[in-house]
């Protein structure tokens, strides 16, 4: 590759997803208050998808200010009725995120921006459905304690790669995307930009 390409991310299922598809990254965490740029957004009204791109490019700024080349910062915040979802902090937030989404559909919104010398040059925003079938709660309990800890890495406390599969009905949307980096547009980008062949 032509340019250096920075992931502004300390996720390594962004950083796998990258690899796989042939682009190497340099890794960099941003370092970014998440929980306080967060409490601000919500403060002021803002959407769910708007608090996730927001976040995909405070992200994606910081670490551009400080490193050379194409930085990609992302983001990716559960939606269910408008209602945002971060994080479980625990297992047993954990298992309330899954009763909560028994049954529903909820929305993915996954961010992409990506910063060079600091400032925005291109932005994407995916927007995965997902319908989670009723949910028992024994399988709840033997779900959380089959995965345990990953979960807490994932805003739907799910891991569609793994035992997370059998949570679903329906997925519209695309794989990458619902790992949290929709791949295929951040391809395409990255021919434009004579970072890939095309």
């Amino acid at each position: 590759m032509s340019q250096r390409i920075v992931l502004a991310s300390g996720s390594q299922s962004r950083r796998a997803v990258l690899a796989s598809a042939g682009v190497e990254a340099d890794t960099v965490k941003p370092n970014v208050d998440e929980d306080a740029a967060k409490a601000a957004f919500r403060a002021d009204g803002m959407s769910v998808r708007d608090q996730a791109m927001q976040l995909a490019e405070l992200k994606s700024v910081k670490v551009s200010m400080r490193e050379q080349g194409l930085v990609i910062g992302c983001d990716q915040m559960l939606s269910l009725d408008g209602e945002a979802f971060d994080k479980p902090v625990n297992l047993e937030d954990a298992r309330n995120h899954l009763r909560k989404l028994s049954g529903k559909v909820h929305t993915l919104e996954t961010a992409i921006v990506i910063c060079e010398d600091g400032k925005p040059v291109w932005r994407h925003l995916a927007r995965p459905r997902l319908t989670v079938r009723p949910l028992s709660g024994p399988f709840i309990e033997t779900y959380v304690d089959t995965v345990g800890d990953p979960l807490l890495s994932t805003v739907g406390a799910y891991q569609l790669e793994g035992l997370g599969a059998q949570l679903f009905t329906r997925i519209e949307g695309d794989y990458f995307s619902i790992l949290g980096l929709p791949l295929l547009p951040l391809l395409d980008y990255l021919r434009t930009r004579g970072v890939l062949m095309s």
